[in-house]
């Protein structure tokens, strides 16, 4: 028997065309000669649907469209993930669909509330395994999370069960495919099932879902590899011994997966929300050179408009490394000087800051400025704009909130400002795209003469370090000083963490990389005075 993996991008609300979509599959895997198509975790309406959830009207539309797609469905059988309710319970489930009919529905047993998941808001629990038989082999159905825990797998197992197919929305993160890997290898040796293991594909929101569906024999051997980041059908053909063969792609280096995951997040937020193209400032830095290098392998030049607005301070080499790398783009490139409306401010400003020597608000009136013409910009043209600011500027309040971080979307946001180098090197590995001198001088802000970021932070190794033990690891301060960092630097760096909370929560929407993002995986209050110095 042969069974294909639809790894598709749905488009949230979109059913008629996920549906569409799922209907195309299904009679390509026809044509391909497979019985069964999967497909992923609530593939007709998509993934997280979050407050949809709450409105009656909402799960009607996704009945209805259940019952119209299985009444379209002939010669093959396919597995459609799906809101479902029943008796004023809801769930979300998956449903066989079989010759015009939903033949059963099998509903998640475990709901995960972490991290970026709050299913038990919106859901029920199911109760029971689903068990159903194809060709003379017996298929079990689990959903995500089920997967995570050996109880689901095992009672689908015990009601004969030989064959495990799990629907999965499960979200991009470095090194994720690893841990999905050894989970499904802990249910096999647990049950004895071969899986088969499909995952979404596709950017929502701050969340990228990065497919690569699998499938694994008795053994725990991985027999079978979908591609990360591509939409695909998938074909795996089961052996007499049950073991689910197909063929298998090469899965990216770190720096790849993390720059692919970035320019699909950029991708589908700009596609799917139907903006034009993008704009940004470019600046001569690496941020804001490496959000445009991202951008343009996401969107194509045609689609984004870099802004150069130098202020007094901007040095000419700044300037140089700005156009000639809008020239190797291909982009469209503006330059703006900011001086005559600086100049204006400050004189406006005169009779209010008499008595006062010049200090950062002088700095962040450059950026502010700066801001307000992208803005204008994007209002004129409808492109939405993109800030540059990186994880470890966010972690410590180092952005202007109303100035550089004015924009819709920000694709560095859970980079720290060392992968930010990193991915700036990998990119200029496949095609030199960035001029070597942004990654190599010392970055600066450019608003005061001679300024440089590590005269008011940390070196960006230290600073990326202490960041992920506090953001990422929850370590406590005393916890982090012992692993050797400079009690100062550990203070100080905090600090900034704590008091920069009310500036986060204003920033823009960015791409998920981390298991620990400043979204939906961060919920610190902003008013506290809970201090963990122990």
């Amino acid at each position: 028997m042969k069974l294909a993996i639809a790894q598709i991008n749905c488009v949230l609300g979109d059913l008629k065309a996920n549906a569409d979509k799922i209907l195309g599959h299904a009679e390509e895997a026809r044509i391909a000669g497979a019985g069964l198509l999967l497909t992923p975790e609530l593939s007709l309406c998509g993934y997280p649907p979050e407050d949809l959830l709450l409105r009656e009207g909402f799960f009607s539309a996704c009945k209805k469209a259940l019952n119209d797609l299985a009444a379209r469905i002939s010669g093959i059988s396919v597995i459609v993930g799906h809101p479902h309710e029943q008796d004023g319970r809801r769930y979300n489930a998956a449903s066989l669909l079989q010759d015009g009919k939903i033949v059963a529905t099998y509903c998640k047993r475990l709901l995960p509330n972490y991290s970026v998941f709050d299913e038990k808001r919106y859901f029920d629990r199911g109760s029971s395994p689903l068990v159903f038989e194809l060709s003379g082999i017996k298929f079990g159905i689990n959903i995500c999370e089920d997967v995570w825990d050996p109880e689901a797998a095992r009672d689908a197992h015990l009601a004969g069960a030989q064959v495990l197919l799990v629907l999965n929305a499960s979200p991009y993160a470095i090194f994720k495919q690893e841990s999905r890997y050894e989970t499904v290898k802990r249910r096999i040796v647990e049950t004895g099932m071969p899986i088969v293991y499909a995952n979404m594909v596709g950017g929502q929101d701050e969340l990228v879902f990065d497919g690569g569906s699998f499938a694994m024999d008795g053994s725990g051997s991985l027999t079978a590899q979908c591609a990360l980041f591509e939409e695909d059908l998938f074909i795996v053909e089961f052996s007499k011994s049950l073991s689910p063969m197909g063929s298998r792609v090469a899965l990216p280096d770190e720096d790849e997966e993390i720059y692919r995951a970035l320019c699909l997040g950029l991708k589908d937020y700009i596609g799917k929300n139907g903006f034009p193209g993008v704009l940004l400032g470019l600046s001569g830095g690496i941020d804001s050179a490496l959000t445009l290098a991202i951008a343009v392998d996401a969107l194509g030049a045609k689609r984004v408009h870099a802004v150069m607005m130098p202020s007094p301070y901007t040095a000419r080499i700044s300037l140089d490394d700005a156009r000639e790398m809008a020239n190797i783009l291909g982009v469209r490139y503006d330059e703006f000087s900011i001086e005559p409306i600086f100049q204006s401010y400050l004189e406006t400003l005169k009779p209010g800051f008499a008595g006062r020597d010049p200090d950062t608000t002088e700095e962040n009136l450059q950026a502010r400025i700066r801001g307000n013409l992208l803005m204008a910009l994007s209002n004129k043209f409808g492109a939405l704009v993109l800030t540059t600011g990186n994880k470890s500027e966010m972690s410590v309040g180092y952005a202007t909130l109303y100035g550089d971080m004015s924009g819709g979307f920000s694709v560095l946001k859970d980079l720290s400002k060392m992968q930010v180098y990193r991915l700036s090197n990998y990119r200029n590995s496949k095609g030199r795209v960035i001029p070597e001198r942004i990654i190599t001088r010392p970055p600066s802000a450019e608003l005061r003469p001679d300024q440089l970021d590590q005269d008011s932070l940390p070196p960006y190794e230290v600073l990326d370090a202490i960041m992920e033990c506090y953001v990422e690891r929850n370590l406590s301060i005393v916890e982090i000083i012992a692993l050797g960092f400079a009690e100062a630097d550990v203070r100080r760096v905090v600090r900034l963490i704590r008091i920069s909370e009310y500036k986060r929560r204003q920033a823009a929407v960015g791409v998920r990389i981390t298991e620990r993002s400043y979204g939906k995986d961060w919920r610190y209050p902003i008013t506290v005075r809970y201090q963990d110095d122990f």
